[in-house]
């Protein structure tokens, strides 16, 4: 039996490979089915495989009467700790001893989302502080832009504008600033990606990054959050100016 990649790869996808022969090392086989496509993400899609019974296998590839390793699958909802420690026991009393290891994948998926969530926590922590510098940074630019354009808010409180315009005005560069810095981090990180993913399908595996629409709009968001928390003192500075004041700077 091959699968669909195998196949693809050696018979095209118009062509039945049923009661076709392929060579494995120097082995004829016979094709007799065609294994079903499955989307687990599980395996390397640029290996070819077969299964064969294992007494063949043994017997005419391998030149050996022992088996060095068994994959075993456990039933949907089933607990693989138990299952185990069944087989453990099993193999225990046919072999008179334990000459053999167990590892569960159930354990390593868990290790895995465990230090996934590490990793997010840091992660976030990391975009956090990056967010609380940015901030900062736009804080300190607008700072400088309401010192160095005194004499313009004046003129404009001079000839009839509000401090509520003012205030708008100032918030609205800070925002423009950092929805602008936002759109061309996530464009960048969106490129990396790609570039990443074309580069590891091109020398490893077949490997798609999928891209979360949610993650995108969080960091547009919080571009945005930023823009206002950190643009608003700035703001406030130059809607608070009075225009005789503001006049009278250099």
């Amino acid at each position: 039996m091959i699968d669909q990649h195998t196949r693809r790869k050696l018979f095209g996808k118009r062509v039945s490979p049923l009661g076709k022969v392929i060579l494995i090392d120097t082995l004829p086989c016979v094709v007799i089915g065609v294994k079903a496509e499955t989307r687990d993400g599980a395996g390397d899609v640029k290996q070819l495989n077969v299964w064969l019974p294992y007494t063949t296998a043994l017997a005419r590839l391998f030149g050996q009467q022992h088996l060095d390793s068994i994959t075993v699958r456990v039933r949907d909802g089933q607990p693989g700790a138990l299952a185990e420690k069944s087989l453990t026991r099993v193999l225990r009393t046919r072999h008179g001893r334990q000459d053999f290891f167990t590892y569960n994948v159930d354990s390593i998926a868990r290790m895995a989302e465990q230090t996934a969530r590490s990793l997010t926590l840091l992660l976030s922590l990391i975009a956090v502080i990056s967010l609380l510098v940015g901030g900062i940074g736009v804080m300190n630019i607008m700072l400088v832009s309401v010192t160095e354009r005194t004499r313009e808010i004046g003129v404009r409180m001079a000839v009839g504008a509000r401090r509520r315009d003012v205030l708008q005005q100032f918030l609205v560069e800070a925002l423009l600033v950092c929805v602008a810095s936002g759109v061309a981090g996530v464009a960048l990180s969106l490129g990396i990606g790609w570039l990443v993913s074309w580069l590891v399908s091109l020398w490893l595996t077949q490997w798609q990054l999928v891209y979360s629409v949610g993650a995108v709009a969080s960091a547009l968001a919080s571009a945005t959050a930023t823009g206002v928390l950190f643009g608003y003192a700035p703001a406030r500075r130059a809607a608070r100016m009075l225009p005789v004041d503001a006049l009278s700077r250099d």
